[in-house]
């Protein structure tokens, strides 16, 4: 219950007493203001008063955001079918007292470990693991490559940065040929003869070394005239000709070599990254589907689950809500939680089909609440992170790799064409505007005697009846969202699915 108290104060549901001790973080999870963190006790939590742990005060905690109104079934019968109730409702409440939007929240099966049903179910789900864990493994594998693709990426713009400044600084040039005679004239390491390091230990071009590396020529027809206006004997200058002309020609093949390959890297960086999420989106299926067909620890281990009967508990829940009446949507949350006995029952037609008949007890708890559309968003959230965590599993590793990477994963996919990276790169640069002229508005103090002669004029204005003229030209108040008549709304129709599904049905009712 903890955990649930705890997924319940990270998605907004707080108690109205502590709800302004909290702020949302960047992630959209409301945490407390001073500190970080959350206290769960200020989780607006329903308690559940039929299922009372003594006969004392003490009752359970449902984990469910506390209701406005709350009405609860039970329906027992080993001879009908309990399919019946879950569709009265649901049209009822969707045709009757207009719901028009309703979404399936929850849906899983549990069943005793010796029923016939339970070895189809996991002989399916064991389908569904394989399929999954193939796509998995694949995805692991394609988020290690990630990271050698964005180190050559890496690799690559550092030998591109002194070939950009190179003809604008010295010691850019002076780096390209240091790297040209180390690389390319000495290949395996040591001095090669015919090097410019191999000739200057000759009697006579001692000079060569320092002649290259500060002879800056930028391009190749240029190198004749620049080295036949120097003051040397014509071998130096010959071998001083054959070595510019030889990395000039280096150097520009190179650049359009390392640019080539950049752009390849880059293009195949993006279309990585689009595999990975094709991936992702393919195993997020099998992941929802394992977590719908996997039996409920605490079910299992509770009393409704005999493993020597033919028993099973099937857990349902709907949410239904209309259009806003003062910002709010009128909501009710049905939750059924049905223990049944499945008979196999095999059609006449096609002998090798058979499917199940439930028969047995149905509970049913239905809430009204008043939900603004961020709450009924949040209420998704906080059933699909309490029901479904392998489906984070997924979204985590990839996260984890690009938290590891950088920004430089994002800039690179940027650069390549994605569009949720250059508008996140777009947003952020924007935002960083924004911030810069708000701190520069800040420290215009020069203004400050200005805006105090126009204070002076609104307060003499004050003492004359003015100040409605000017705090209805300059302020607007924005309306709040009020519940309470979707409230109203809610627990009006509430009732009546309540009331007349017991009339309907022969219950005692009044």
């Amino acid at each position: 219950m903890k955990v649930l108290k705890e997924l319940l104060v990270k998605n907004g549901f707080i108690s109205s007493s502590y709800k302004g001790l909290y702020t949302k973080n960047n992630k959209g999870e409301y945490i407390l203001k001073e500190g970080g963190g959350i206290d769960v006790n200020h989780a607006a939590v329903e308690v559940n008063e039929e299922e009372n742990i003594s006969h004392g005060m003490n009752y359970l905690e449902t984990g469910y955001p506390k209701p406005a109104r709350r009405y609860r079934i039970m329906i027992e019968s080993m001879g009908a079918s309990i399919e019946e109730p879950y569709y009265w409702m649901f049209e009822h409440m969707k045709q009757d007292q207009g719901f028009p939007y309703i979404e399936k929240i929850t849906d899983t099966f549990t069943s005793s470990e010796q029923s016939a049903f339970w070895g189809a179910a996991q002989s399916r789900m064991g389908l569904q693991q394989d399929r999954a864990s193939q796509n998995m493994r694949s995805i692991s594998e394609m988020v290690k490559q990630l990271f050698q693709l964005v180190r050559e990426l890496r690799i690559l713009d550092e030998k591109m940065a002194p070939r950009k400044e190179w003809d604008k600084s010295s010691a850019a040039d002076m780096a390209l040929k240091a790297e040209y005679t180390d690389i390319v004239e000495n290949r395996v390491g040591q001095v090669q003869p015919g090097s410019i390091y191999h000739l200057a230990q000759t009697v006579g071009y001692t000079i060569l070394p320092d002649l290259f590396f500060n002879t800056r020529v930028y391009k190749v027809e240029d190198v004749d005239k620049k080295i036949d206006e120097m003051k040397y004997n014509n071998n130096v200058k010959n071998v001083l000709k054959r070595k510019l002309y030889a990395f000039l020609n280096w150097k520009l093949k190179t650049d359009m070599e390392l640019q080539g390959r950049r752009n390849f890297t880059l293009k195949y960086l993006r279309q990585h990254w689009n595999t990975i999420k094709m991936l992702m989106n393919w195993v997020k299926p099998y992941l929802r589907n394992v977590a719908r067909m996997q039996m409920n620890p605490n079910v299992t281990e509770g009393p409704d689950i005999v493993g020597a009967f033919e028993t099973s508990v099937i857990e349902l829940e709907i949410l239904g809500y209309k259009q806003e009446i003062s910002g709010v949507h009128p909501c009710i949350l049905l939750s059924f939680k049905f223990r049944t006995r499945p008979e196999m029952s095999f059609q006449q037609d096609n002998y090798q089909h058979r499917g199940p008949v439930h028969v047995g007890r149905v509970e049913v708890n239905m809430r009204a609440y008043g939900w603004t559309s961020d709450q009924i968003e949040a209420y998704k959230r906080y059933r699909r992170q309490e029901d479904m965590n392998l489906l984070g599993m997924v979204d985590a590793n990839v996260q984890d790799a690009m938290d590891a990477l950088g920004e430089d994963l994002e800039n690179y996919l940027s650069e390549a064409g994605e569009k949720e990276f250059a508008e996140k790169k777009k947003a952020a640069e924007e935002a960083a505007a924004v911030s810069q002229k708000k701190a520069e508005s800040k420290s215009m103090d020069m203004l400050d005697p200005f805006v105090s002669v126009f204070k002076g004029i609104w307060e003499m204005g004050s003492l004359f009846g003015g100040a409605r003229l000017f705090s209805a030209v300059t302020s607007k108040k924005e309306t709040k969202a009020n519940p309470k008549d979707a409230i109203k709304n809610s627990t009006f129709s509430l009732f009546q699915i309540y009331k007349n599904y017991k009339k309907g049905h022969g219950f005692l009712a009044w």
